[in-house]
This record gives structure tokens, sequence and C-alpha cells, in this order.
């Protein structure tokens, strides 16, 4: 009697590399929709290839094909919290080499700046004054309990 071979369930099951067919939207806990693939096509990605977050990830680990599931992220699960000393005062000459030339800027307005290293980073404008201005360089979602819903269409 031959023995059956044992089925491999790291197709079945999400695993680190695999590769997803999946609907997900990302929510606030008041249900406004922040991103969704649900009225669309659905994502195909990598799991680990930098297309979702790290910490979304982590909650796809282990779901089977087919599993529609909903996940409620505190901050700290998510874009973490509100961070006090990432608002900061900027001088105006700062904000000038980082624009165009003749750029305004409105309170509200998201404004890159060159980082150490050739990166960039971005901040929100709070408020304009004479001789700076206040950003905010928290993550927008920072500090917020979000809502993560995914449907595992297919896995390889």
């Amino acid at each position: 009697m031959q023995a059956k071979p044992m089925s491999n369930l790291s197709h079945t099951i999400v695993h680190e590399g695999a590769y997803l067919t999946l609907h997900y939207r990302l929510a606030s806990m008041d249900e406004q929709d922040i991103v969704s693939t649900f009225k669309g096509n659905p994502a195909t990605l990598q799991l680990g290839g930098g297309q979702l977050a790290a910490f979304l990830e982590k909650h796809l680990l282990g779901l089977p094909e087919g599993a529609h599931k909903t996940f409620e992220l505190e901050p700290e699960d998510a874009f973490g919290p509100r961070n006090p000393a990432l608002v900061q005062w900027v001088s105006k000459a700062t904000l000038a080499e980082n624009s165009r030339i003749g750029e305004d800027y409105s309170v509200g307005d998201v404004v890159e700046f060159a980082a150490p290293g050739g990166g960039r980073f971005a901040g929100v404008l709070r408020e304009l004054g004479d001789d700076n201005a206040r950003f905010d360089f928290n993550h927008p979602l920072a500090g917020q309990s979000l809502r993560f819903e995914v449907k595992i269409i297919g896995i390889l």
C-alpha cells in the first residue's frame, strides 16, 4: 500500500513571502474608508514586499484562502500614538529652501522637506507666523484607532 502524500498547507494559508490576491479596506472607527479595494479590482501583492504596511501584514499571516476578517487596531498597533515632539516650528528660510519660487502655502497644506542623507519627509502646515511656520510631522493617521478588513481570494 502506497502512502498518500501530505497536502502542502503552505499554499492555502498566508505565509511569509506568499503572493496574495485579496480585497482589503482600512477605515476609521466610524467606517470612513481611508483605502479600499472592495468596490473595484482586488489587489495582488507579495507579503513582505512593502505594498502593505508591516503592521497590516502581520494580521494576514495564518489566514486561510477564503477568509474574510475585520481587525480593530489601536493606535499603538497602527501608525502609532501622536508625538508632540513632531510638531515643530520651521524658519521661513528653511521653508523657502524646500519650495518652488513664488509658492504660497496655507494652513493644512502638506509640504515636503529634504532630509539629511537625501531622503524626503512631509509635514502638515498648522500655523504660519511672520518669521516661521509650525508643522506637524506626525503621520496623518497617528493617534487613531483603525479598522482593517481583509478577504483572502487566492494564495500562491
